[in-house]
């Protein structure tokens, strides 16, 4: 019997004719205009680019189905009106011109928002400031080893609102939610996943606390039969059992938990009433560093009331690292180096460092997302024998590290560059035999490149090119 999503089928019916406004032409709405053109909505899209920056792609869509349009520095002058709007990610609900109209009555809502409201099954989603991709493709890894029919989406993979008609109730989505996709929904997935919360993307959130309460609605709309999965050793994630609604599980890699799942030195295990069960040893993942032994727990929590946990291991055993996330490019001359673009934030570095037993060259720096770096430097001083710096953050990264070498009486090779290639011409001249080069920039990559992946890819590209 073929299966009909009435939730789905009552949008579809509301939207017909109805005032919708699309606000940002990014991934997540592009596919969008499509939906909405075939579904007879009357589209106005909105972009604060100039329609000369405007993807092609999206400019085509636009004119093919003559939908109204406004873009540039005040492209929200016209918002005024609206049944329904689409805001982007970046698009913060808390924009005034979006409270406007949310006062007036428009439904103010994202496409990650509507696709859980209206998913026919289970949903996992996680988030929290490191570790979020490896976690959420690990825990997809799992359940499709056993045999689920998996839809993996939201900060990854492909935007799945559009889909929403081909997904079945036995089916699971799984969902990166990043702080920005968070902010302002009024859904949580059944089992949530935080994997720790530490100061990021300052440099659009107002401060700190409205940070943590986006990330806090992952959990905030769950009831008692759902699951909340939280880290033991960040203090914030801890604190949220006192909000928890459902059944909370915790990880851990610093306290032996009386139930949950531990990091205990090379082995992670499962604590049930004290008694403490080996799953793993992490000499047999390819998998790298202790934080993604965290991640591996974390993922065993998600997973545990859906796969079996023999089906779980083999899988996490097959996992290989996702891309830019402690990748490792190539070996020369017995230096080994590794592409960590994705870290973009002083803790996601820490934790690239502290995959290493090895000396490091490390490449670091990039855009300001207004972090503070007195934590990294400590790390710095103690692991890194030479230090490479670009971007914005640059000259920040460089003071802190420069007090914290005072304070130890030491001596670090610093070198700042002017662009990536130079960058890593330094680093294969400062490198030696059995140390590894790290790309981990502590910083976002939005003052030289398109995105973090185009980081990444720029560095491998380079580095792939390297004589001899």
């Amino acid at each position: 019997m073929n299966f009909e999503n009435k939730k789905l089928e009552e949008f579809n019916n509301y939207i017909r004719y109805r005032k919708v406004a699309v606000i940002g032409l990014g991934v997540s709405n592009l596919p969008l205009l499509d939906y909405l053109h075939e579904k007879k909505a009357r589209v106005t899209v909105f972009d604060q680019r100039e329609s000369d920056c405007i993807n092609k792609e999206a400019m085509d869509k636009i004119n093919l189905y003559s939908f109204e349009y406004s873009f540039g520095k005040n492209y929200l002058e016209k918002l005024k009106g609206f049944d329904l709007i689409f805001r982007s990610p970046s698009c913060l609900p808390t924009i005034p011109e979006l409270e406007q109209e949310a006062n007036r009555g428009a439904i103010v809502t994202t496409e990650i928002e509507l696709l859980m409201k209206m998913a026919p099954c289970k949903v996992i989603g996680v988030t929290g400031s490191d570790g979020k991709t490896t976690t959420t493709s690990l825990i997809n890894k799992i359940l499709e080893k056993a045999g689920y029919n998996t839809y993996l989406g939201g900060n990854i993979g492909i935007p799945l609102f559009t889909r929403l008609s081909e997904i079945k109730p036995e089916d699971i989505l799984i969902l990166e939610l990043s702080s920005f996709q968070l902010m302002g929904m009024a859904v949580s997935p059944n089992i949530s996943v935080i994997t720790n919360i530490t100061p990021n993307h300052l440099n659009i959130h107002k401060d700190y606390q409205e940070y943590i309460e986006a990330k806090k609605n992952i959990f905030k709309f769950q009831d008692e039969k759902d699951i909340l999965i939280l880290n033991y050793d960040n203090e914030i994630t801890r604190k949220c059992q006192k909000e928890a609604k459902g059944k909370v599980v915790f990880f851990s890699k610093k306290e032996k938990l009386d139930n949950g799942f531990i990091v205990d030195g090379n082995v992670i295990k499962e604590c049930d009433d004290k008694i403490r069960k080996h799953i793993l040893n992490t000499e047999d993942v390819v998998l790298r560093g202790k934080h993604n032994y965290e991640n591996i727990a974390t993922a065993l929590a998600a997973t545990k009331t859906l796969v079996d946990t023999d089906i779980a291991v083999e899988a996490i055993k097959e996992f290989k690292p996702v891309a830019h996330r402690i990748e490792f490019v190539r070996e020369i001359d017995g230096v080994k180096w590794y592409n960590d673009s994705a870290s973009s934030s002083p803790t996601r570095t820490l934790s690239g460092l502290n995959a290493f037993e090895e000396e490091i060259v490390l490449i670091a720096g990039g855009y300001d997302k207004n972090l503070e770096y007195e934590p990294l430097a400590k790390p710095i001083v103690d692991k890194v024998k030479t230090l490479i710096l670009i971007g914005q953050t640059s000259g920040k990264i460089f003071e802190a590290v420069k007090k914290e070498l005072e304070v130890q009486n030491k001596k670090l090779n610093i070198y700042m560059s002017n662009s990536l290639k130079e960058a890593i011409n330094l680093a294969k001249k400062s490198a030696k035999q059995n140390q590894v080069v790290l790309f981990s920039p502590a910083s976002a990559s939005f003052d030289m490149f398109k995105d973090f992946a185009d980081r990444g890819n720029q560095f491998k590209d380079i580095v792939l090119k390297l004589k001899e």
